[in-house]
């Protein structure tokens, strides 16, 4: 697993040589042999839910929009027969610009594996007749090859379509397909898959959906093995319009069953009543161990927990805000609040990357490309933790590898790099080195 940027050496990933806490101590002969074992045979993997779309964009006269009942400028629901003659309609005229795999979590999964070259474990639908050069096709040929999709639950019928149709004023109408997307069943939910998981992700999306779609139970059963094996629930809201339908009742959710959540700050705003997306971080963490909140043109806050006793302050300028300097220990490493004698909330924010982007391309997927990469430390502490087990890095029950500051800075070049480009998912992962960057800028 590799890290954008200089790591000081102690901190480097992967380890290839043993750690020196490890090398000079009088270690247990099983100790030494899982020392040696290849990396591959221990790694770490996370694990997601998602309803597999394919956004299809294409350009259209008005005639089109209204032949299909469509409302010019908003998004319209439309049944399978009605998305299937479109998408022909679009083929054969060659009005199709782009086609893209969609999904939330499946933007994640992918963007995680490309950043980390490592598995990422995809659970859902896919149509079970593939055809060269069809949607379902363009879903799998957009979807990194290390991102497993050998436990996805085939179905007879189409997987989820969102046409984005563009008239010749450049207006944007949308027209969503369910299609099968909802279909995943809970016996589909691999149990062995999500017990070695070093995370579980999931929608808001999925959690609703019409009467008799088996997705809800299935990620009710999925969040069961996930709570039975102690693997981290990361949730991420979704849309504002979702949680907004029963603020509280998503709060309970979160309490009981979420370890990570991630939003942005109308979501936030949605979720805590909070506009200013600091407080709201602080608010949800009394429901959740670890925040991600993106704002904007604002950048993007989190905060966690730690042990008092170890905090570690910032070298960093004290931030003013609702809480004071409340980046004050935003060196020190998120903690499960569970996990912690004395728990005490951290803090970080990050503004935009270079000022954010001369002209951005996209803002679909910018919060997906923030997680991927917070998971992605998420899945290399474990990857550290399995490989160097003694390490001092684990002496106290750690969720990330990095500070909290720093998988912030990592988060936010995520996020530009997505914005940057007009698919939500990562052509290619990031340099290891920016050359427009300090050295400084890595530090820690």
């Amino acid at each position: 697993m590799k890290f954008p940027g200089k790591r000081k050496s102690k901190h480097y990933f992967p380890v290839s040589a043993r750690d020196p806490l490890l090398r000079d101590s009088m270690l247990h002969e099983s100790v030494q042999k899982n020392m040696h074992t290849e990396p591959e045979a221990n790694a770490s993997y996370i694990v997601g839910i998602d309803q597999t779309l394919v956004d299809i964009e294409a350009r259209v006269d008005d005639e089109v929009i209204a032949r299909y009942g469509l409302v010019a400028g908003q998004s319209s629901l439309i049944d399978d027969d009605s998305a299937e003659r479109l998408y022909q309609e679009l083929v054969s005229q060659s009005l199709i610009t782009h086609q893209f795999a969609g999904g939330t979590i499946g933007n994640t999964l992918h963007n995680y594996s490309v950043l980390a070259d490592d598995r990422s474990v995809l659970l859902g639908v896919m149509c079970s007749n593939v055809k060269i050069g069809s949607y379902a096709y363009r879903y799998l040929c957009n979807t990194s090859s290390r991102t497993d999709l050998d436990y996805l639950q085939g179905v007879d019928g189409a997987i989820g379509r969102c046409f984005t149709l563009i008239n010749e004023s450049g207006e944007r109408t949308f027209a969503i397909s369910p299609g099968h997307m909802n279909q995943l069943r809970p016996e589909s939910i691999p149990e062995e898959v999500i017990a070695g998981a070093s995370a579980l992700v999931l929608t808001s999306y999925l959690l609703r959906g019409e009467a008799g779609d088996p997705m809800p139970e299935a990620t009710r059963q999925a969040i069961k093995y996930a709570k039975e094996y102690q693997v981290p629930v990361v949730l991420t809201l979704g849309t504002q319009y979702v949680i907004a339908d029963d603020p509280e009742g998503w709060r309970e959710f979160i309490r009981e069953n979420v370890t990570i959540l991630a939003m942005n700050e109308d979501e936030a705003c949605a979720l805590t009543g909070l506009g200013d997306p600091l407080m709201a971080v602080n608010q949800a963490l009394e429901w959740a161990d670890l925040v991600l909140c993106t704002a904007g043109p604002s950048g993007l806050y989190m905060g966690s927990y730690t042990e008092e006793a170890f905090k570690r302050a910032t070298n960093h300028p004290l931030l003013p805000g609702a809480i004071a300097e409340f980046n004050q220990y935003e060196f020190s490493r998120a903690m499960r609040r569970e996990s912690c004698t004395q728990p005490l909330k951290i803090f970080s924010h990050i503004a935009p990357y270079m000022g954010g982007p001369e002209k951005i391309m996209n803002t679909n997927g910018a919060g997906d490309g923030a997680l991927s990469a917070l998971l992605h430390d998420i899945a290399a502490n474990g990857f550290h933790r399995m490989s160097v087990p003694n390490s001092s890095k684990h002496a106290r029950d750690y969720l990330t590898y990095s500070s909290l500051a720093q998988v912030c800075k990592y988060a936010n070049r995520v996020s530009y790099q997505v914005l940057n480009q007009h698919s939500p998912r990562l052509t290619r992962g990031l340099p290891e080195r920016e050359d427009s960057l300090e050295e400084s800028y890595w530090e820690y």
